[in-house]
């Protein structure tokens, strides 16, 4: 019995880290986009990127996930796109790097905002352009300045992973509650359910050593 549970949240943390992986390869590069519309000098784009990012923070990932899952399938004249298990991860990915590249967004305005307007015109006395600018000066001194809250909403997002049971997709949770409601032969088993939390706890635990590490290593950028 052990090994099939075991065999079972393995099998579900897996997608667990494949979708903890994907939100972080979509929402880590959008969120600066973002972040770009949000301080942009065109009135009409940073007001609109402003009202998104204000809708997205302000109503919870779930009803969003929901949105995104249900919705298409009435509006669309196929159907829902999201079909099957691939369906459902897709769904999820896509609620999840909207979500949080509008967090990360307003993470990397403050980053970028926070960095002293005499370090940018010391490098225009340089010679130095804008683009120059931003990746040697602005972007080295951001990186930084955010990571310690960088590494909060990470954190935060392996736990939230776990929101995306709402539409059946097969995450860690998802597996261990089937075996309270009758799987693999077992039924009534609650222990596989709170076992999960250690999968949470160890994954964080490294993520945490690892912030840790990378704070230390970008010590050489002081104030």
């Amino acid at each position: 019995m052990f090994q099939t549970v075991i065999g079972a949240l393995n099998q579900g943390f897996l997608v667990t880290l494949k979708l903890f992986a994907i939100t972080l390869a979509g929402a880590i590069p959008l969120g600066l986009v973002v972040s770009f519309g949000s301080m942009s000098r065109i009135a009409p784009l940073r007001y609109l990127t402003k009202t998104v990012v204000w809708i997205i923070r302000g109503t919870p990932l779930m009803l969003q996930l929901i949105i995104i899952f249900y919705i298409p399938g009435y509006i669309l004249p196929g159907g829902s796109p999201w079909r099957g298990e691939a369906g459902r991860f897709t769904a999820s990915a896509i609620a999840f790097i909207i979500n949080y590249a509008c967090y990360f967004s307003e993470i990397y305005r403050g980053g970028i905002q926070g960095v002293p307007a005499g370090q940018q015109e010391a490098g225009q006395v340089l010679g130095m352009t804008k683009s120059q600018i931003f990746f040697k000066v602005t972007l080295l001194q951001m990186i930084k300045r955010i990571i310690p809250p960088m590494s909060n909403e990470i954190i935060t997002l392996v736990k939230d992973t776990s929101i995306a049971r709402i539409i059946s997709m097969q995450e860690v949770i998802w597996a261990g509650y089937a075996f309270l409601k009758g799987s693999h032969g077992y039924s009534g088993l609650q222990w596989p359910l709170f076992f999960t939390g250690v999968y949470y706890l160890v994954f964080n635990g490294v993520l945490t050593l690892l912030f840790g590490w990378l704070e230390k290593k970008m010590d050489y950028f002081k104030s």
